[in-house]
């Protein structure tokens, strides 16, 4: 057996010639089954028994499917860290990086969950345009200028992925670049210059003067990070908003900033002095400015971890247990 995979429309001719007739049309993840070989063209046939000849570079073995089939299966239980949509349609890579292998096609304004965040290299040509979002050099200044007539060697940048899942649990990493991570309406208009990567609902409030559904308002906790690419951790902002009972608009209530914060957070909820639940929430920042990054998949982790937990009482957030000790900040590590 052998999968389609190409974008656009590709068809089944009768014969391998410049002259030919279409005789089927197969669509991106389709399985054919293979007849017969005559040097880069396959003769294969279809589900519906339509029999014809395709090139075998716009299909993949079974053996590169299988583990596909094994990546999803891998990750089947993973907690989803937030949704996004696709901007554009966009191909599900085994591993992250432009240039590995891909197969799943999902077409544009696709809703996926995201599993983890991952960094991989991309070389760029030499005069090229760097991506939107490009990290920085150490130093946090942008690279000399190019001086004409001397030779230019091809740039490496870094580019932010996604482990995706969609609705039929194909997974793969997609180019995060590609994706609009889902944030409500109501609050996207204070990243002030970030970009979130989660907003997770805590608990809702009622309004008579609000505008959302039953008059009840959601309250979130958010996770920001910076718009560069090639980050060594996966957010540095921890945002509270909560709505405001006198003023009728999200209000924030707390703000940790900068830290070294990793996926995934969690919300739940804690029983309060009076018997009725607490949202709370928790999220992993490093102890140290030790991290390792997976060499094959690019996700990079802290050494040592400590996992930071709140509760929100009314508007009020604060640190419970079990770790209460500090929360190293980026500055005090002088990164």
């Amino acid at each position: 057996m052998v999968y389609v995979d190409t974008m656009g429309n590709l068809y089944l001719h009768n014969r391998v010639a410049i002259v030919s007739e279409r005789v089927a049309e197969v669509k991106n993840g389709e399985a054919l089954q293979v007849l017969q070989q005559d040097g880069r063209f396959l003769e294969v046939k279809t589900k519906k028994g339509q029999v014809g000849w395709i090139e075998d570079s716009a299909v993949i073995d079974s053996s590169i499917y299988d583990e596909f089939v094994q990546l999803a299966e891998a990750h089947k239980n993973d907690p989803v860290v937030a949704t996004g949509s696709l901007n554009y349609e966009l191909y599900m890579h085994l591993l992250p990086g432009r240039n590995t292998q891909h197969f799943y096609l999902l077409p544009a304004n696709t809703k996926v969950e995201l599993l983890a965040r991952a960094t991989a290299p991309r070389t760029m040509p030499p005069g090229s345009v760097p991506p939107p979002l490009q990290s920085k050099s150490s130093s946090g200044k942008p690279g000399a200028a190019p001086v004409p007539g001397v030779p230019q060697k091809p740039r490496t940048v870094l580019e932010d992925w996604w482990l995706a899942r969609d609705a039929k649990g194909q997974t793969g990493w997609m180019l995060a670049s590609e994706i609009y991570v889902n944030v409500p309406a109501t609050i996207e208009q204070y990243a002030s210059g970030q970009q979130f990567i989660g907003a997770y609902v805590l608990t809702k409030v009622k309004d008579p003067q609000s505008p959302f559904p039953d008059h009840e308002a959601p309250e979130y906790v958010t996770l920001l990070a910076p718009l560069d690419a090639g980050r060594t951790y996966d957010f540095n902002e921890v945002r509270v908003f909560t709505w405001s009972l006198i003023h009728h608009r999200y209000e924030t209530a707390f703000d940790l900033r900068p830290v070294y914060g990793f996926l995934p957070a969690r919300t739940g909820f804690t029983k309060g002095p009076d018997g009725n639940p607490v949202p709370t929430f928790s999220f992993q920042v490093a102890s140290s400015g030790d991290v390792t990054t997976d060499p094959a998949t690019g996700i990079t982790r802290p050494v040592s971890a400590h996992t930071v937990r709140y509760e929100m009482l009314d508007t009020v957030v604060r640190r419970i247990g079990p770790y209460t000790g500090p929360i190293p900040l980026m500055n005090q590590r002088g990164k």
